[in-house]
């Protein structure tokens, strides 16, 4: 006769196996999402370089990582920005930002998006940069001057994962500027201007290292972990296994 031990005790058993076995699965289908994202982005970075128009008519809106973008656009009357709690290469600092204003000539085909007096204004990505000890004191940046002739500015494009834990914007004020997260209806809010919805790293306009991880955990990061799943579910299966046998030996 079972007795109610036993059966918690299998039942526990079972459980945990078969949370072992789901967490497996979830991180294997995690790492097939993933792959097919990086696949996506390898396509998006060689193709050629789309125009303000062709960009926002992809959809959905929130999935524009990885294109490339080709405007003309001036530096607008706006502060450096400068998003906070950035690590590159083992650094901590800021990714810093300054705002373009996009020339009329960029803005053709929009269809209405943007009307002639309230131009679309971009982030334009300038690079990393290191931050200082004493959170203080922000490090200076140089940012790009006016000119007679508009920039031509061509790169990638990306948006930022929204945290789940705070989108808040937390801007500071001051030349630069410094924010917590990329959240662009607010910056939108704060600059008074409409923003293309992501920021361009554009090529060739900046002395600092542009940081390029479209992707947090590539593809064969959740594999690894899955593979670590599956296996310690098989090694928890054959260690009860292996005890039952000795206990019914025992028994025997």
């Amino acid at each position: 006769m079972v007795s109610w031990a036993n059966l918690f005790l299998l039942c526990v058993t079972v459980g945990v196996f078969l949370l072992l076995v789901k967490l497996g699965l979830w991180q294997y289908q995690k790492g097939e999402q993933k792959a097919l994202w990086q696949a996506s982005l390898v396509q998006r970075q060689n193709a050629p370089p789309l125009n303000l128009a062709q960009l926002l008519a992809q959809t959905p809106q929130d999935e524009l990582t990885g294109f490339n973008l080709s405007i003309q656009a001036q530096p607008a009357p706006a502060p450096i920005l400068l998003l906070d709690n950035q690590v590159y290469q083992g650094q901590v600092g800021y990714l810093a930002m300054q705002v373009f204003e996009i020339s009329q000539g960029s803005l053709s085909g929009l269809e209405g998006h943007q009307a002639a007096d309230n131009p679309a204004w971009i982030l334009v990505e300038l690079g990393f940069i290191g931050a200082n000890k004493d959170r203080r004191i922000l490090p200076k940046i140089t940012p790009l001057p006016q000119r007679s002739e508009a920039y031509q500015l061509t790169g990638r494009v990306y948006q930022k994962q929204i945290n789940p834990m705070s989108d808040e914007l937390y801007a500071e004020t001051g030349n630069p500027l410094r924010f917590q997260n990329l959240n662009l209806p607010a910056l939108e809010h704060l600059l008074t201007r409409k923003l293309v919805p992501v920021v361009l790293q554009a090529k060739d306009i900046s002395i600092l290292p542009q940081p390029w991880q479209p992707v947090p955990m590539p593809a064969k990061k959740h594999f690894g972990y899955a593979l670590q799943w599956f296996t310690m579910a098989v090694v928890f299966a054959l260690m009860l296994l292996w005890l039952s046998y000795k206990r019914l030996k025992k028994q025997q």
